[in-house]
């Protein structure tokens, strides 16, 4: 992938493994309890998470992560914020989150096209992948379609919670 990244934090995270996680914004609650288990078992043993943090379990995962102190990595589907909530600008301080962005000053806020553009880049970063949940027919689940047809390129354990 040739994009020119846009970054906010401490840039030395992309060395850690990581760990992409994934979910859409409707998920059953089964799956909500388990996501959040899963969260505090990877804040607990230090694992690098890398996401888009978008969906509202996404949202609720960062801030299981948040009251850690490993690595985590935010990939918008906009340009560069200028401003971060308080919880997200102290761990900025503390070298431990890397906020990146994929796109140029025109991209203000989330479209269909850039959150599917956020994806791909956190799928190219990440070296392990976690699907809490992909909704049948959703945009997630066309974009692993899309992932096993470059399966090749993809060397990497595929793992639902």
């Amino acid at each position: 992938m040739n994009i020119d990244l846009s970054y906010l934090g401490n840039k030395d995270i992309l060395q850690q493994h990581k760990v992409a996680f994934f979910c859409s914004q409707k998920c059953p609650s089964h799956l909500i309890l388990k996501s959040y288990d899963w969260a505090i078992e990877q804040r607990d043993k230090g694992v690098c998470i890398i996401s888009g943090f978008h969906s509202k379990i996404e949202k609720d995962i960062l801030d299981f992560l948040l009251k850690g102190t490993q690595p985590i990595i935010m990939v918008l589907a906009r340009n560069m914020k200028k401003r971060f909530p308080a919880e997200q600008r102290k761990a900025i301080a503390e070298n431990r989150l890397l906020v990146i962005s994929p796109f140029n000053d025109k991209v203000t806020q989330n479209t269909k096209e850039s959150c599917y553009k956020r994806n791909e880049v956190i799928l190219e970063i990440a070296d392990d992948i976690v699907v809490a949940f992909a909704s049948k027919n959703g945009k997630l689940e066309k974009l692993f379609q899309k992932l096993k047809f470059n399966r090749r390129r993809h060397r990497r354990s595929n793992k639902t919670i």
